[in-house]
């Protein structure tokens, strides 16, 4: 996957958010597969605000790396706000980060259902301290790597937000 310029200067902006303020940033990813941390580690000096990044794609993962309950993940699915924010939570209670962003969701071909289409994404983004804030997107069938892309630069957005930036 390559990185356009505007996915490069958002990770820039979050790089320098969490810098000014000292925090460190974590990323709970599944239907990402680890881009968001991708796309921050890609950029110079970004060792100073990175903690860490958990790929979580299965339901396995997401219990035994994140401490998601079982009973949500059959519950709710793996998709769902309550899982998001769990993993967003889980990605702070196993860090040494200050912020966590979280994303899952159903990137396609395939996994979509009537209830949960492709495209459907949730990101969730906590802060040691504050309250949790979490986004529900419908990007559509707009193709696999589309969807990804979305979800990444909303990931970032919400951190932004999170800090009080945007």
């Amino acid at each position: 996957m390559v990185f356009l310029p505007k996915h490069i200067h958002l990770a820039e902006l979050v790089l320098a958010d969490c810098g000014e303020r000292k925090l460190m940033l974590a990323t709970a990813e599944s239907c990402t597969g680890g881009l968001i941390a991708g796309l921050l580690t890609e950029i110079a000096g970004s060792s100073s605000v990175v903690e860490r990044g958990f790929v979580t794609y299965s339901n396995d993962a997401k219990r035994d790396l994140l401490g998601v309950p079982g009973d949500m993940l059959a519950d709710f699915g793996a998709v769902s706000e309550p899982v998001a924010r769990a993993m967003a939570e889980g990605a702070l209670n196993h860090s040494k980060a200050d912020i966590s962003v979280s994303v899952t969701g159903i990137a396609g071909p395939g996994g979509g259902t009537p209830m949960k289409p492709i495209g459907l994404v949730h990101i969730a983004c906590a802060r040691r301290g504050q309250n949790m804030m979490h986004e529900m997107h419908r990007f559509g069938d707009i193709g696999r790597g589309e969807v990804r892309m979305a979800t990444l630069e909303a990931a970032l957005h919400l951190v932004r937000r999170q800090l009080g930036a945007n």
